[in-house]
């Protein structure tokens, strides 16, 4: 698969995570196709995007994308990655499971990157007092190992 970037998308309120594995060469385009497919299509239109000042989100196309859905675009304070702390700390923990994966497993990281995404969308939030896929779903997620 070979990429070489993760996209890293938060729900504010239930908490729930996803990892979209990319290029750093993307076009803005294609950054936008792969969030319509991953995201929109299953959580719909959000109201509002926190990002960081990354050049792809700061383009004409991507800003008339979020006017074309009616989102609005918000930019972090640059050199202040509090401003949008909850993917901050989901990106850290993203960070410490794939460190952890790579001395278990062998090959690409892509390969388990979706086994990572559903493991933090499994573990329980103090925040919110249950999984992110708890809060999303109104259920606990079936899996096929034992969480307690």
């Amino acid at each position: 698969r070979r990429h070489d970037a993760i996209g890293v998308v938060v729900d504010r309120l239930t908490k729930s995570a996803h990892f979209l594995p990319i290029c750093k060469d993307y076009s803005v385009s294609r950054l936008a196709e792969i969030f319509q497919q991953e995201i929109v299509r299953l959580h719909g239109t959000p109201s509002t995007i926190v990002s960081d000042r990354d050049p792809h989100f700061a383009s004409h196309f991507w800003k008339g994308l979020q006017k074309a859905w009616g989102t609005r675009l918000k930019f972090s304070t640059a050199f202040h990655p509090q401003t949008d702390g909850q993917s901050e700390r989901t990106i850290q923990t993203l960070e410490d499971m794939l460190r952890s994966c790579a001395l278990e497993w062998t090959g690409n990281w892509d390969d388990y990157i979706c086994l990572v995404e559903f493991a933090c969308n499994n573990c329980w939030h103090a925040s919110i007092k249950c999984a992110p896929f708890e809060m999303l779903y109104g259920r606990k997620c079936r899996a096929p190992i034992c969480w307690d």
